[in-house]
């Protein structure tokens, strides 16, 4: 699909890693802390279309407890995307 490397847990697909590069599943309600970090969008097929995964800040992929509440985050947005599948 992306050429990359896909993380679930339990179910629900969180996370992609693409060219070395770690992306966390983004909606909505977490864009404006990602934007806010200065994280970037995921473009694998260049120009202005993206996915909904977004890099992780980097002082996250440095300490631990940040790193957890970043994945925190995109198990949110991915269970939120998962519950309005269901409702379509």
């Amino acid at each position: 699909m992306f050429g990359g490397v896909g993380v679930s847990r339990h179910e629900l697909f969180f996370a992609l890693i693409a060219d070395d590069v770690l992306y966390f599943k983004v909606d909505e309600t977490s864009r404006p802390d990602f934007e806010a970090a200065g994280c970037e969008a995921f473009k694998p097929f260049g120009g202005d279309k993206a996915m909904s995964y977004w890099t992780v800040p980097m002082e996250a992929l440095e300490d631990p407890d940040e790193m957890a509440a970043w994945t925190t985050r995109a198990l949110d947005a991915a269970m939120r995307a998962k519950t309005v599948k269901k409702k379509r």
